[in-house]
């Protein structure tokens, strides 16, 4: 593993009969994968999923929690799928200085990806910030990064659908939330009215009413659960599910069959998938 890899990777293992096969929609999968730490389950579920376009938050690389793999690269090579990494954090406890550890998101296709770049936000919690008083160890989870938005285009059939792959931050309020979905929807600002744009995450809140719900629909996006969620994620012992992953889209895209897979159990998130119709 080399000691510092770039803010952005990619590879490419996807078949090329891709590229001239129609397309008059696709199949759009968002999950927070947890690392990749029961990547088993992960690979299953994916792979069982057909999709076009996956959109994936915490996946580790060169991590010691998950056995030092690539985890956006064993999903790609794995399910025969293009593939950009965004390096979110460098993960202080889980590397060494020779051999750094990172996570972040990773965007994957069946279909050619291309024009990724990195969306850092200029708001940040100071959470994950290290501390001189405190060890390297896991349970604090020191970080060198930021929480940030992986825009990709894909390409399908002729088709450019832009992506937005978000993990809003985890720690804060609602307001710093907030302030990063603004300066997402103050960014797809660039692309015309008619630009299909696909923009899913997780958000770490609830975004169905408030500032941030009307700030997405002046952005002229949808949610394609129609505001008609069920949580994102499980039950626990301390609070119930929560409805924090999200699926919008903008443009020439109409959203059917969204589902919130709760039967999934290799996250301590659900996956959510829908089909957008591209004609």
């Amino acid at each position: 593993m080399p000691t510092s890899v770039p803010e952005i990777e990619t590879g490419s293992f996807a078949s090329p009969r891709w590229l001239f096969c129609p397309a008059s929609s696709v199949k759009v999968v968002c999950w927070n994968i947890n690392r990749g730490l029961q990547l088993p389950r992960i690979m299953e579920f994916l792979s069982r999923s057909q999709a076009d376009i996956l959109l994936l938050q915490e996946a580790d690389l060169n991590a010691r929690r998950t056995h030092h793999l690539n985890i956006a690269r064993e999903i790609a090579q794995k399910l025969q799928l293009n593939y950009i990494f965004g390096r979110e954090f460098q993960e202080l406890t889980q590397g060494t200085r020779r051999s750094p550890a990172y996570h972040g998101q990773a965007t994957l296709s069946r279909w050619p990806l291309s024009n990724a770049r990195i969306l850092r936000f200029q708001q940040q919690s100071n959470f994950w910030r290290p501390h001189w008083f405190l060890p390297e160890i896991e349970p604090f989870q020191e970080r060198l990064g930021g929480r940030l938005a992986l825009v990709a285009h894909a390409s399908v059939g002729g088709k450019t659908i832009v992506t937005y792959n978000l993990h809003l931050e985890s720690r804060g309020d609602d307001r710093l939330r907030g302030a990063q979905m603004n300066e997402t929807l103050q960014d797809a600002v660039r692309y015309k009215a008619d630009t299909a744009v696909v923009l899913a995450g997780d958000l770490n809140m609830d975004v169905s009413a408030g500032d941030v719900a009307q700030a997405i629909k002046r952005a002229d996006f949808q949610d394609v659960f129609t505001n008609q969620h069920t949580p994102t994620t499980p039950n626990s012992f301390f609070e119930e599910g929560r409805v924090i992953d999200w699926i919008f889209s903008r443009g020439s895209l109409r959203s059917g069959t969204p589902q919130v897979h709760t039967l999934v159990s290799g996250s301590d998130h659900y996956p959510l998938s829908v089909t957008l119709d591209l004609r």
